[in-house]
């Protein structure tokens, strides 16, 4: 059976990926801050549910008690500001979540991971283009794909791929927080914010978590095997 990974699986895009592949039969263990989030991702769906923080080092390596096959790195967080009213602290706490998190997750990952594994990163757009007031999650999420584009290139010959799925704005509450805070910055109603939001998108509409988890299932299928190194861009063609 094959054993599968998903870091931030109590919500959103990680919940959608992990009930993908727990339908798809795998063993799944999910990982996140929240316990009670996680369970109810599960839902008797057979998960195991792992309480833990991505950023702390002894409880990300002890997620790995047995080699997965497909590790998912999806924990991620990042709070709007303009960089000039950012605090050391604020940028710092989400370089952590999202670059230093997918670190440890695919590091451990990878004591025992065999020929044919995945490792695959939820990135963003934003790791692919700039962005005014999220300059620090605009840079984790950068560096996550220089994260990826480089350990692609070590774990080649291992027969591991290493690759980053780059959504855009997506309908979970993380997109919906956007809204409501672009709704209170512009005091506007939240349709037109919404369009606002997905202004960049020449779809202009949110993405869906299965069209991300389309993206996720295609890296981690055997048709993706000469996939490595790859930012593959989830966003109605925004870029």
């Amino acid at each position: 059976m094959v054993r599968v990974l998903v870091t931030g699986g109590g919500s959103g895009i990680g919940r959608a990926i992990a009930r993908h592949f727990a339908q798809d039969g795998a063993d799944v263990t999910i990982a996140g801050r929240r316990m009670e989030a996680l369970e109810e991702t599960d839902g008797g769906r057979g998960m195991t549910c792992r309480a833990l923080d991505v950023t702390n080092e002894a409880a990300v390596q002890a997620l790995f008690d047995a080699p997965y096959d497909i590790v998912i790195a999806n924990a991620g967080a990042g709070t709007p500001a303009k960089l000039r009213d950012m605090t050391l602290a604020d940028w710092q706490s989400t370089l952590d979540v999202n670059l230093t998190g997918t670190f440890l997750t695919f590091r451990a990952a990878l004591a025992g991971m065999q020929a044919g594994g995945r490792l695959i990163a939820i990135a963003s757009t934003a790791g692919l283009q700039g962005g005014p007031n999220i300059s620090a999650y605009v840079a984790a999420k950068h560096g996550v794909l220089g994260l990826v584009r480089a350990l692609a290139k070590e774990v080649a010959r291992d027969g591991i791929t290493c690759n980053a799925v780059c959504p855009g704005f997506v309908d979970t509450d993380m997109g919906q927080t956007a809204v409501t805070n672009v709704m209170t910055r512009f005091d506007i109603p939240r349709e037109k914010a919404e369009k606002m939001v997905v202004g960049g998108n020449p779809m202009r509409r949110m993405i869906t978590t299965d069209e991300v988890v389309a993206a996720v299932a295609f890296l981690a299928s055997p048709g993706a095997s000469m996939v490595n190194g790859h930012a593959l861009s989830v966003s109605g063609g925004e870029i």
